[in-house]
């Protein structure tokens, strides 16, 4: 099976991150900006690199953009131009656009014009943080509705030397734990009788309200 193509457009600190993260699994990418200088830069590491226009089909179509299974649209602070971008690449029949909005409205009108995958990489990584600020113990933090999320804890003194049976999380919060991870090694769907060690990350999912207060239990605790 061949392996996937992948562009991204926008050379900015996500972009790039995506762009270099790609291409670290093993991935080509074509990196595009507008801007000159920025490619010049990039194209000592990127597997492509292009000065481009991306609010113009033409230049898009010449790209032969259509030919990527998935093009990231990582473009700054100018909407209309992450707008258009977008408008374009669906247009061309690109099979997977995935975009990274400013803010929610921005994101509704992205949805609204096709884009397959929104992303909000700000607003995460201040949710990311403000969850590790109220619970030290919590190590990661992803919204998958605006109802339920999935936390990664670091077990509490407390939760040590127990089972799951012991801890009862889904019955004191209505939350599931998915797996257990000890170093290296992880235990999906883990059993009631499973313990928990010390430095073992528990990987929960439950309502949004429910994951919070676990964490302020644990940050009280």
């Amino acid at each position: 099976m061949a392996k996937k193509q992948f562009a991204v457009i926008g050379m900015g600190r996500f972009g790039s991150s995506v762009a270099t993260t790609l291409m670290e699994l093993g991935f080509d990418v074509l990196a595009i900006d507008r801007s000159e200088q920025i490619i010049q830069d990039v194209s000592d590491w990127a597997t492509h690199a292009v000065s481009a226009d991306t609010t113009d089909e033409d230049t898009l179509r010449s790209l032969a953009i259509s030919n990527f299974d998935v093009v990231v649209v990582a473009i700054g602070a100018d909407i209309q131009a992450s707008i258009l971008t977008v408008l374009i690449l669906k247009e061309l029949g690109v099979k997977q656009v995935i975009v990274k909005a400013q803010n929610e409205l921005h994101g509704k009108l992205l949805s609204k014009i096709g884009a397959d995958k929104i992303v909000f990489p700000e607003r995460d990584m201040g949710m990311r943080l403000a969850h590790n600020l109220v619970s030290p113990n919590i190590l990661e933090f992803i919204e998958l509705s605006k109802d339920y999320s999935i936390v990664e804890l670091k077990a509490p003194i407390e939760l040590v030397g127990k089972t799951l049976k012991q801890l009862d999380i889904r019955a004191n919060y209505r939350c599931n734990v998915l797996a257990i991870k000890s170093g290296e090694e992880l235990n999906i769907a883990p059993f009631d009788e499973d313990g928990v060690e010390e430095n073992d990350v528990l990987v929960i999912a439950g309502r949004s309200k429910d994951i919070s207060k676990l964490e302020l239990d644990y940050a009280e605790g």
